[in-house]
């Protein structure tokens, strides 16, 4: 059976190393919004900052990604990076950080992955054969998941009831460590190209299943991010979870995430991508409207752990068919395309989510998600079906 190659272990190595940092300060970043304001409102707008630059930076970054040194990309990206959250350790570590400065910092921050991510996700088929994709995109999202979701989180939580600083300070160094392991990985030179921004959104246009599913991610991502903007508040408000419960709470979401990842190709292999996609994308449908009604921090830590399932095979499906559709000189602008549409709507998610939150409740924001996602099924489902009909018969 073919090997993963020794280049892509380094980038997986890197991939879970900076994922931990990354899960650290993802649960440190509300817990220190919340010791600020309990405003939801502003809660979601520190978090929309951080994806806010998908919106302004994603094409622009598209065209980097193809016409420069993916992985210098990569590397630098992450050391500016490093430089950024140890400037926010220190803020913390003497009391001066603030909403605007923490939302500042999660706005550079976003830059900052703008870049990595499109220049990791076209850079990947480079090392990795075609057949290869399903199981390499499943390992690295199953680190991802460790890093980001499982270890992360708890760790993050149980520092910053420490030391306010010392989930940011791990940031920092994980940012460091990954960068020099990135900086190690081989390099493949670009010949000239022309790299217009209009290119991969033609391509992507034109192609009815890729342009069906990045339009679906959109809605997707939106409603992700209007039921999950305030789940600090509902673990900690409503359910009445306590700091280091919280952390606990997301690792929910990771095992089940880890385990979408470490079974995707098997499931692929067995079922094909069109069907896991759809199971995937109608669990996700139910598994919210059942957020909204949880009755206890249990039963929200099993859903958790079911969205984390199905988004996980969602995302390694629709990554692995980009990667074998799209030729690899566009590779990074279809990439961005799909990033701007599936990422670009998440600020205003997030928003959304607050405002629904303030307005009717803690619990309102999963349910209106659920039934968004529903409708944004139904309508994609013909097209879904028809390509399903059509690997059938091929």
């Amino acid at each position: 059976m073919p090997r993963l190659p020794s280049s892509y272990w380094r980038l997986w190595w890197a991939s879970g190393i900076d994922n931990v940092g990354d899960g650290a300060f993802a649960a440190a970043v509300p817990l220190l919004a919340v010791t600020i304001t309990h405003d939801p409102r502003l809660v979601a707008a520190v978090s929309a900052a951080t994806y806010l630059p998908w919106l302004l930076l994603s094409l622009p970054a598209g065209a980097l990604v193809d016409r420069h040194d993916r992985v210098a990309l990569m590397w630098r990206s992450q050391a500016v990076q490093a430089v950024l959250v140890g400037a926010v350790a220190a803020l913390a570590a003497t009391g001066r950080i603030s909403l605007v400065s923490l939302a500042v910092a999660a706005f550079a921050l976003g830059c900052c992955d703008v870049v990595f991510d499109n220049a990791s996700q076209a850079f990947l088929p480079e090392i990795v054969p075609k057949p290869l994709l399903h199981k390499a995109n499943g390992a690295q999202q199953a680190i991802t998941t460790v890093g980001a979701q499982f270890l992360g989180p708890p760790v993050g939580s149980a520092l910053f009831a420490l030391a306010v600083a010392l989930p940011f300070g791990l940031d920092a160094g994980s940012f460091a460590l990954s960068a020099s392991l990135l900086a190690t990985l081989p390099r493949t030179r670009r010949p000239p190209a022309r790299t217009a921004i209009t290119d991969g959104l033609r391509w992507l246009a034109r192609h009815r299943l890729l342009r069906t599913l990045a339009i679906l991610l959109g809605v997707n991502t939106f409603c992700g991010q209007l039921a999950t903007a305030t789940l600090v508040l509902l673990a900690t408000e409503t359910l009445h979870v306590s700091i280091a419960g919280y952390g606990v709470l997301l690792a929910g979401t990771a095992f089940g995430g880890l385990l979408g990842g470490l079974v995707n190709a098997r499931l692929v292999a067995v079922f094909g991508a069109l069907p896991a996609l759809l199971a995937a994308l109608a669990g996700n449908v139910v598994v919210f409207v059942g957020i909204g009604l949880t009755p206890d921090a249990v039963v929200l830590g099993a859903l958790l752990a079911t969205n984390g399932f199905a988004t996980t095979l969602w995302n390694v499906v629709t990554v692995s068919l980009r990667q074998q559709i799209v030729p690899d000189v566009l590779l990074g602008r279809v990439t961005s395309v799909y990033k701007l549409l599936g990422k670009g709507l998440i600020p205003l998610g997030t928003l959304t989510g607050g405002l629904v939150a303030h307005a009717f409740g803690l619990r309102a924001p999963y349910p209106v998600a659920g039934v968004l996602r529903g409708l944004a099924l139904l309508a994609a489902l013909p097209v879904l079906v028809s390509a399903l009909r059509a690997n059938s018969d091929g």
